[in-house]
């Protein structure tokens, strides 16, 4: 906890970031943050979206998997993958020319 800092914290508009808990967190802690709330389908300004998209494309598109422990293997081969090359990654999301 850094209670003498101001924290900015940005959020996309998924529903668990206006549940509950985290409303009660809020009532309980949120002097501490600003929040900054992305419009609805932005997913061009959050960039972790196309990670996800990525990895969807990669491991589940047009791919069936057996069971569970197949799609862990697809994961961890692309979280591999990703591993070993840093600057495609910063490509994809953007941050690198």
């Amino acid at each position: 906890r850094y209670p003498d800092r101001l924290m900015v914290l940005v959020l996309d508009n998924a529903r668990i970031h206006h549940a509950k808990m985290v409303k009660e967190f809020l009532r309980e802690e949120g002097q501490c943050f600003h929040f900054i709330y992305l419009p609805p389908y932005s997913p061009q300004l959050n960039p972790i979206e196309r990670l996800w998209k990525w990895l969807k494309d990669t491991v589940i598109a047009n791919v069936f998997h057996k069971d569970r422990n197949d799609i862990i293997q697809a994961i961890t081969r692309f979280v591999n993958y990703i591993h070993e090359r840093p600057e495609e990654v910063l490509q994809r999301l953007g941050c690198a020319g």
